[in-house]
């Protein structure tokens, strides 16, 4: 497969950027994250090929939305920890594709040829000349079309680059939703301390040791580990049934405890962490729109007899991760209302997660769910996308579980070490549920 790069420019903002938001102060929350960016590549089938027209009505709507986004048409100084406002713009590029749409997407479609959809590469970012936002839109020889997407993580996290998405439809299609984000609330809140990101072995190149494999968890598949459970789940007394992320998260997470195991001869400690969307669950609440990094991470803190034994009692596991995640989303009420405590949520315990994750003692397992940012219900004007993945993301012991295009079923993207991923991809488990890509 090749991409071959036909035309690349810089889409600045419509209207410039008041004098008073020229500088955009960072969150602490935002320089503690990785040096990379965050990621979503959409697919559009179409009859007709992708003409100069609608190129230009892609240009002219991100144009359009920048103004309200205007921290991604700026450049990073990390010297200052803040973002010079200086409408420099967005970086917006077209290639052509020479093979069709459905040739490329599907299971069998590598994680590398993914890459070369991407703008830039993952950890090309916070230099004085990289783009805080960049775009490319790749043609495809049958008229479909990919639009890929890389924003900073310094100001964006997966939920944000949600809201960009949304904003950008919107004004392609002069739809009626009227959005308007907010930046100023993590910086607010929780100001810069000028502290140096954590180190997660992150790379401006990418590091070919660091493996992804999609697990696709159908319907039936997601049925079939509730039905495992569900006469002792309803012993426990709870209500209602684990939700399907919860009961994939799970499976993915023993089977990575075992991988582990088998690689070391041994289980051992184990620290497990689930991200939350903070936003909407703060007293008083963070808005549905507000950008920055707005995550929580709720723990499971296990010696190793007990990670030992939480790899094959899977009712038990799905009750402590279910546990884990309502305290968090609990926990998100104080946040805002008790500074020291949110700190401690938001930022210190996340820092000593990153640092027994860079010890040799802790398997660190990192779970995060973004299924529900509704990219599926999308509009640029060439209908709604047929596919929305990731690509390889320079992040180890990494679990992103994303929809699948009926919503019903889970779209698991796992990131490990090739070493790692020798042991995980053969787990029983995993190959009796799952569709699994070759790469």
């Amino acid at each position: 497969m090749k991409v071959d790069v036909i035309s690349r420019k810089l889409i600045k903002p419509c209207k410039p950027t008041p004098s008073d938001l020229r500088t955009h102060k960072i969150s602490i929350i935002d320089e503690l994250n990785p040096s990379m960016h965050v990621i979503r590549i959409l697919y559009f089938e179409s009859d007709h090929a992708v003409n100069g027209k609608h190129i230009i009505s892609l240009e002219e709507s991100l144009s359009q939305v920048l103004p309200l986004f205007y921290p991604l048409a700026g450049r990073y100084n990390k010297e200052k920890h803040c973002v010079e406002c200086n409408d420099e713009g967005a970086e917006f590029s077209v290639a052509e594709v020479d093979c069709s749409l459905h040739q490329f997407i599907g299971a069998e479609v590598k994680s590398e040829q993914i890459n070369h959809l991407l703008p830039l590469e993952i950890g090309a970012t916070d230099e004085p000349t990289d783009p805080m936002l960049a775009v490319q839109i790749n043609k495809f020889h049958c008229g479909g079309l990919a639009v890929s997407i890389c924003a900073s993580h310094r100001i964006f996290d997966s939920c944000s680059l949600g809201i960009l998405l949304m904003a950008w439809a919107n004004a392609s299609t002069d739809g009626g939703l009227v959005i308007c984000p907010d930046f100023t609330l993590p910086s607010i809140y929780f100001p810069s301390e000028n502290k140096a990101p954590l180190q997660f072995e992150v790379s401006r190149t990418r590091d070919k040791r660091i493996v992804s494999r999609r697990f696709v968890f159908d319907k039936n598949a997601i049925s079939k580990l509730r039905e495992s459970i569900s006469t002792e789940w309803k012993s426990t007394g709870t209500e209602r049934p684990p939700s399907r992320v919860v009961v994939v998260s799970t499976i993915l997470t023993q089977a990575l405890l075992r991988a582990d195991r088998a690689k070391h001869g041994k289980s051992r400690a184990s620290l497990i962490a689930q991200a939350i969307n903070v936003r909407e669950r703060t007293v008083p609440p963070v808005p549905k729109y507000s950008c920055g990094t707005w995550v929580s991470l709720s723990y499971l803190d296990w010696t190793s007899n007990q990670s030992n034994e939480m790899q094959q009692n899977y009712l038990g596991m799905v009750l402590k991760m279910r546990e884990a995640i309502v305290q968090g989303v609990k926990d998100c009420a104080r946040i805002l209302s008790d500074r020291e405590f949110g700190k401690w949520v938001l930022v210190d315990s996340y820092f000593d997660a990153a640092q027994k994750a860079s010890g040799p003692d802790y398997k660190v397992i990192w779970v995060t769910d973004w299924s529900k940012f509704g990219e599926y219900e999308l509009d640029f004007g060439f209908g709604k996308p047929v596919w929305v993945c990731l690509a390889d993301v320079p992040l180890r012991d990494l679990i992103i579980l994303m929809n699948t295009k009926d919503n019903d079923g889970i779209e698991a993207w796992v990131y490990l070490h090739e070493s790692d991923m020798a042991y995980f991809e053969r787990d029983e488990d995993l190959r009796m549920l799952t569709t699994q890509s070759s790469g």
